[in-house]
C-alpha cells in the first residue's frame, strides 16, 4: 500500500461533494490517515476591490454560517478525527493547493460536477485546475 498519513478533501457542500467525502473517510480509515476537510469561500465583493474599499463587515463573509455547513460533514470513525477547515480565496484552487501544502497532504479527494461541452467551457472545473496547478508542482 501506499502511504497516505493526511487527506485532504475540498467541498463545495454539493452532492457529488458529499459522495468525495465518503470516499475520502473510506481511504482515512484504511490507511489510518488523517483527513482534513476543505471549504473555501468566496471573499465578499468589498474585499476584492481596490485597496481604499471598505472593509467587508463581518456578516459579508458568512463565516458562521459556513463553519456550521463544514461542520455538517461528520466522519464517526476516524482513528485520528477530522480536522475542518474554512478559507477565504478566489480562485478556488490557490487556496486549495495552499492547504494541502500547509497540511502536508499526501492525498487530494473532490468532487466533480461532471459537466461536459459549453457548461464547462464557462463554468470550469476546480478539480481540473487542481489537478493542472498540483502536476506543474511536482
Amino acid at each position: 500500500m501506499l502511504p497516505i498519513g493526511t487527506i485532504l478533501h475540498a467541498t463545495d457542500f454539493s452532492d457529488c461533494a458529499d459522495l468525495a467525502l465518503r470516499f475520502a473517510a473510506s481511504l482515512a480509515k484504511d490507511y489510518g490517515a488523517r483527513l482534513v476537510v476543505l471549504h473555501v469561500g468566496a471573499p465578499p465583493p468589498r474585499a476584492l476591490e481596490s485597496p481604499t474599499a471598505a472593509v467587508p463587515l463581518p456578516g459579508e463573509w458568512r463565516r458562521e454560517e459556513l463553519e456550521a455547513r463544514l461542520r455538517q460533514r461528520a466522519v464517526p470513525g476516524l482513528p485520528h478525527g477530522v480536522e475542518y477547515r474554512l478559507e477565504y480565496a478566489d480562485p478556488a484552487y490557490d487556496a486549495i493547493l495552499g492547504v494541502a501544502d500547509q497540511v502536508g497532504a499526501d492525498l487530494i479527494v473532490l468532487g466533480t460536477h461532471g459537466r461536459t461541452g459549453l457548461s464547462r467551457v464557462l463554468m470550469g472545473s476546480v478539480a481540473e485546475q487542481v489537478l493542472a496547478a498540483a502536476a506543474a508542482l511536482s
